[in-house]
């Protein structure tokens, strides 16, 4: 998780979604994009130094098993910055904060939590459930 200790920290007893909040909410997204950013630099400059031909079947299976997690760990990150973006789109329009799927507010401790998050705990449970087969309704 980034450096936050020197930063102002939101309240849930100010005004929810006040200037304040947002700007430390958007510091925390562009400290996550600028780490996840350095992530996928290292994970790819060291994914092109094990470009060297391995001579032995087992190394040469153990390479392309690493391949692979980097693959999965990229698309990952490329997922995680997407979301950040997206969480910044919604800083300008004023949805920030706010349940896509309710319109409630997502609540401070969250965002803390998972800053670039777009759904509540309870409509992001009821996603999750709906994905498993558990059912769809409300609880």
């Amino acid at each position: 998780m980034p450096e936050t200790r020197n930063l102002y920290v939101p309240s849930e007893t100010e005004p929810y979604m006040n200037p304040k909040q947002i700007r430390y909410f958007r510091r925390l997204l562009l400290l996550r994009r600028d780490e996840i950013a350095r992530e996928c630099r290292h994970s790819l400059s060291r994914l092109k130094e094990d470009k060297i031909p391995q001579p032995d079947l087992l190394d040469q299976c153990a390479a392309e098993a690493e391949r692979y997690l980097f693959l999965v760990s990229e698309a990952r990150r490329r997922l995680l910055i997407e979301q950040i973006d997206e969480a910044l789109r919604r800083m300008e329009d004023g949805s920030y904060g706010y349940c896509e799927e309710t319109g409630e507010e997502i609540g401070i401790r969250r965002l803390q939590i998972h800053p670039a998050a777009h759904l509540s705990v309870e409509a992001q449970e009821l996603l999750e459930n709906c994905s498993r087969g558990l059912g769809c309704g409300a609880h």
